[in-house]
């Protein structure tokens, strides 16, 4: 993936910083693979999250390595890259887009959901609009999932929580949790909007990498086809087969790979937001 010169002011980064300032998650969350399943490439995680419970979690403070400094350098470069395009889509259409905030930390971290902790991977949080990143965890999407890793890989899942973060700014965050507040579906029926929430998002990170090669022309041979490893990696047939040993689709809360892999190509080949509906598409 090239790189662009532009940066980002908009990133947090609280690694090093010792502690987290937070408490660890009471209760038990399980392994990563049970966590993956509720939160990697997830919506908003605050049916779970807690911010009480547990027992402090300190690390002592430290400097940053030159290598995690760059890893800043790149969560930046996308961060910007992100704000550009869809900043440039929300003018176009008489609105004004509210970038959110990227948090990268290590271990445990506060966010507006409540507790944030490694395991649960990459995250938005709807209530206090930001996107939480432990990087460490793309080394097990890789171990774990079986994913190719990449930079675009990562730029791939930054696409894919902003798109949540899109989906808020749209209003879809919220009808979606006025569905489920309502009472009136079932977990089965709950989780097929879930399915079409996640692969939205998707959706809205190939929309992204279209739009932003069309300008900056980041992409290099191979990129794509990274992004399709990690998303076919975290597709909930995948997750299943490892952790369980089996495939239930009643259970399907991401979408499978196959789905994952369709609705980022569908972006990406089409860059337009509009094709991007998966609600009447999965929901009929």
């Amino acid at each position: 993936m090239k790189w662009t010169n532009d940066r980002s002011g908009n990133v947090d980064d609280r690694r090093g910083s010792g502690g987290g300032g937070g408490m660890m998650v009471g209760g038990g969350l399980g392994t990563l693979i049970i966590a993956a399943i509720i939160f990697f490439l997830g919506g908003d995680p605050s049916a779970i999250l807690s911010s009480g419970g547990g027992s402090p979690q300190q690390t002592e403070q430290r400097n940053l390595t030159p290598d995690e400094l760059k890893v800043k350098d790149f969560v930046s470069m996308v961060t910007v890259e992100t704000e550009k395009t869809w900043g440039k889509f929300f003018q176009d259409n008489g609105m004004q887009y509210k970038a959110p905030k990227v948090v990268m930390f290590e271990s445990v971290t506060q966010s507006g959901c409540g507790t944030a902790q490694a395991a649960m991977g990459p995250f938005y949080c709807p209530a206090d609009e930001t996107v939480y990143m432990d990087m460490s965890f793309f080394k097990e999407l890789e171990q774990r999932f079986g994913a190719k890793v990449t930079e675009f890989s990562i730029a791939y899942v930054m696409a894919h929580e902003i798109g949540h973060h899109v989906q808020t700014l749209l209003g879809t965050t919220q009808k979606v949790d006025q569905l489920r507040s309502s009472g009136r579906y079932s977990e089965a029926e709950m989780n097929r909007v879930s399915v079409a929430t996640e692969l939205q998002a998707d959706f809205y990170a190939g929309v992204w990498a279209k739009q932003t090669d069309n300008r900056e022309h980041i992409l290099e041979p191979g990129d794509i086809e990274s992004a399709i490893s990690a998303a076919e990696a975290v597709g909930d047939d995948n997750i299943q087969k490892r952790s369980q040993g089996y495939v239930n689709q009643e259970g399907f809360t991401h979408g499978s790979s196959a789905q994952r892999k369709e609705w980022f190509m569908k972006g990406y080949n089409t860059g337009d937001i509009r094709q991007g509906d998966t609600f009447n598409e999965l929901l009929k």
